[in-house]
């Protein structure tokens, strides 16, 4: 986007004409403890206007008005209205008494959901700015999706644009991608939980090999845009696993779901929650086992996650968390193109495994120095593993022969820390909020590649003394050291105007010091050759990323929003030192560096439309992807590294038809229709590979569509959703045919109709479900490694039960 464009952006939300406006704010408590309450619904009756109360209770909006009759409304305490007048309107302090009325069972279940499932976040959450930013908020404990088995195809279904990996009826992994960016474990977004990072390496390794247990979610918000600023230097912005908060209202809750379904799953979700004078607590216990709709696919999974919260006093706050996962699958590996085609359900590969051990710890404190200046400070770490285990050849169609397999194991120990300090001021008798941050992050990381033991079962020790000459030998160590500083500030040049600068300094020293071996071997197994590579790298880079964003609100049901932000990601170490048989590495492979544009409307159309259309461009310089490489033997083979510079731009779009409104009908029904649909464009533009200028961006669907329909009556609930991908390209060459390791070719488009239902009754609730309706045969990946290589199929028809009880 051009300076001009921006120009005319600036002058086009300037030159509106403004009305008087008062403003209206305060803070919401509960009055028992006086502690603040979010999310808390503010209507004004008289002018129409709407608020929603932030993590610390705090509200505000602007109105016309003279006199207002504002309502208070919250799902777990009573509504409350008062009439004032807006000279008494600023500073308010609302007091919200337990919701101790005994209620219907229908009227709880209308007070706990909301009319639509996808919410948006306010300008500024605790020490986080959002103006001008996309952002998306996925209410979890609203949705109809699969949460026992994590079905991100479902649970992201109202979030624009994004290209999702469905290969895991377990949901062991989180593969999310979109606007071009690989999907592989969510690479090119920054992935934390409770704000904390819960990748394996942000900037050496920024893969999610753990995803927390949706049945613990309460929200998953996923930012995009100008995200960078904030939480890094990633193309693909920010998503937040935001868990369940503890029940403020009693000492003890459990929760205990039951989970059966096709292909042997069984899953269990105990959670325990409570508060008790100035501590809170929050823990779950999520088990998982199957066969897997594959041979050669079962799995075991177990996973740990406990909060401890203490409040001092109404300003301080100290949280801990620790999350712990362990899981270990079988993988029946990749097909070719043939396999798939002639039964895409097979398997070659009996003796490939995958174990995960994910230790991640946070310590939170919070404190709000005055009403308008607050303060977080995170302390996190992760000591993690994962170790991969099999026969790999780039030709997946030939069978295990026995023998030595393939093992790389990878030790992850990190930890650092992100101090925030937000602060709401006035400038020109205007209001503004600064917001300046600083994080600190080391990692200590080791990798080694060797053989493994010969046997079938996961057996994770390195077998050198039984086969000392393996080909595939490397041991690296990893550190990597990263600082920076960010800041943002939104300025209201008007009461509906703002303006939100930001930075991002960064410094990254990445080190690679260890050694691989070559051999060669006669064709009757003795050595000809050997040789030992040392090898010491240190690579140091400091820059700084700058970004803008402009929001215009016409009124409390209309936004319209604009930004741009730069962009930067590391070559991960996985990219230089791994051995692969399935493709080689440049090596000159670099880093990659661009920028990303947003801007579009949001809002809602009284209680019958939710909606946010925009547009959208991420411009890439030295983007790495493959090609097809001739070597000088004439053998063709997949190469990984900078391909050249590409453009990727389209219209995203997310429409809620609230039918219920529309229709007139009766409380005891709920009914809503959404269509979410995304359409993409992508070009490279300059490359120094012959044949790639004006090829297509590989992962990049030209439609991308997904629509569904979900309501009620009374204590029933149904859903019923659609979704359609265009094809795809998985190499800058745009290669149709595929490769012989079933690594390159086209990913073909494929749909997908998932039904499920739900029925509550007092203290249970049983929800059931049919995915993959139509028993299509599809895939959406092309694994360059684990779980491959080759083409990894998605499930065929399968379906669920869950008997949840509270207590």
């Amino acid at each position: 986007m051009t300076l001009k464009a921006y120009k005319l952006l600036f002058t086009l939300f300037f030159s509106i004409s403004l009305y008087a406006q008062n403003p209206v704010n305060g803070v919401v408590v509960f009055s028992e403890t006086q502690k603040p309450v979010a999310d808390v619904q503010i209507y004004d009756k008289a002018s129409g206007e709407k608020a929603v109360t932030d993590a610390k209770g705090y509200f505000s909006f602007q109105t016309s008005k003279k006199g207002l009759t504002l309502v208070f409304f919250s799902y777990e305490y009573e509504t409350k209205e008062i009439t004032i007048s807006t000279s008494e309107a600023e500073n308010l302090r609302i007091e919200l008494q337990d919701l101790t009325t005994k209620l219907s069972e229908v009227e709880i279940t209308a007070r706990k959901e909301r009319v639509f499932e996808m919410q948006r976040l306010n300008d500024v959450e605790e020490t986080a700015i959002y103006a001008g930013k996309k952002t998306e908020v996925v209410l979890v404990d609203q949705s109809m999706a699969n949460l026992a088995s994590n079905n991100a195809r479902q649970i992201f279904s109202q979030v624009a644009g994004l290209n999702i990996y469905q290969n895991d009826d377990a949901g062991l992994q989180l593969n999310v991608g979109g606007r071009g960016l690989d999907p592989n474990r969510t690479a090119n977004f920054n992935t934390r939980q409770n704000g904390y990072d819960i990748s394996a390496d942000v900037l050496g390794y920024p893969e999610s090999y753990y995803t927390p247990a949706s049945e613990g979610l309460s929200e998953i918000q996923v930012i995009r845009g100008a995200a960078s600023l904030q939480y890094g230097t990633q193309f693909g912005g920010l998503i937040n696993f935001k868990m369940k908060a503890p029940n403020p209202n009693k000492p003890i809750e459990v929760i205990t779901r039951n989970t059966v379904g096709s292909f042997g799953l069984y899953t269990n979700f105990t959670s325990l929650s409570g508060t008790s004078d100035k501590w809170s607590y929050y823990s779950y216990f999520n088990y998982k086992k199957g066969d897997g709709f594959r041979p050669n696919s079962e799995f075991e999974s177990k996973n740990v996650f406990a909060q401890i919260g203490y409040q001092f006093n109404k300003k301080t706050s100290l949280t801990g968390d620790v999350s712990y996962l362990h899981y270990l699958a079988q993988q029946g590996g990749g097909l070719t193109d043939d396999m798939f085609e002639d039964d895409p359900l097979q398997s070659n590969r009996e003796r490939n495994w995958f174990k995960v051990n994910w230790l991640l710890y946070n310590l939170k404190f919070a404190h709000e120095f005055t009403e308008n200046t607050n303060f977080t400070f995170n302390f996190f770490g992760l000591q993690a593993s994962r170790k991969a285990l099999g026969f790999r050849t780039n030709r997946v169609n030939q069978a295990d022969p026995g023998g030595v397999r393939d093992l790389i194991v990878g030790d992850f120990n990190n930890f650092g820390f992100e101090s925030r300090l937000l602060s709401k001021y006035e400038v020109f008798d205007k209001d503004a909020t600064f917001l300046i941050g600083t994080k600190f992050y080391k990692a200590n990381n080791f990798q080694e590649q060797g053989p493994g033991s010969d046997g079938v079962g996961p057996d994770f020790k390195f077998a050198s003394n039984d086969f000392p000459y393996y080909k595939n030998q490397s041991r690296f160590d990893l550190p990597n050291l990263n600082v920076s500083v960010f800041g943002e500030n939104i300025f209201y040049v008007t009461d509906k105007f703002s303006v939100t600068p930001g930075f991002r300094f960064e410094y990254i020293k990445t080190q690679s010091d260890g050694y691989y071996k070559n051999f060669n071997l006669d064709s009757a197994g003795n050595v000809i050759f050997e040789e030992t590579i040392e090898e010491d790298q240190n690579f140091e880079r400091a820059f700084v990323l700058l970004g803008l964003g402009l929001s215009y609100k016409a009124n409390a049901n209309l936004e319209f929003y604009g930004n741009i932000s730069q962009n930067y990601r590391s070559v991960t170490f996985s990219d230089i030192n791994v051995t692969n048989p399935a493709f080689t590495i440049n090596p000159d492979i670099s880093d990659e560096s661009g920028f990303t544009a947003d801007m579009g409307m949001r809002g809602t159309y009284g209680s019958f439309l939710s909606y946010d259309l925009g547009a959208f461009g991420l411009f890439y310089k030295d983007r790495i992807g493959f090609v097809q490489t001739v070597l000088p033997d004439g053998k063709i083979v997949a190469e990984r590294g900078n391909i050249g510079d590409a453009v990727m731009y389209g219209v995203e779009s997310l429409f809620d038809f609230n039918l219920k409104s529309i229709i007139g009908l009766n409380n005891d029904f709920k009914l809503n229709y959404f269509i979410n649909s995304s359409f993409i464009a992508s070009e490279y533009t300059h490359s120094e590979q012959a044949g790639i200028v004006g090829n297509k961006v590989e992962f990049v669907p030209d439609l991308n569509f997904k629509t569904g329909l979900r309501g009620g009556y009374k204590n029933v609930l149904g859903s019923i959703q659609y979704t359609y991908l265009g094809s795809q390209f998985t190499d800058a060459t745009n290669s149709v045919t595929p490769s012989l390791s079933g690594v390159i070719g086209e990913i073909p488009a494929y749909d997908v109709l998932d039904i499920s239902l739900s029925y509550s009754y007092k203290r249970f609730k049983l929800e059931t479900g049919l995915n993959n309706v139509l028993d299509n045969s599809y895939f959406t990946r092309r694994a360059t490694g684990y779980p491959g290589p080759g083409i990894i199929p998605s499930a065929p028809r399968n379906w669920y039960a869950t008997l949840e009880i509270k207590i």
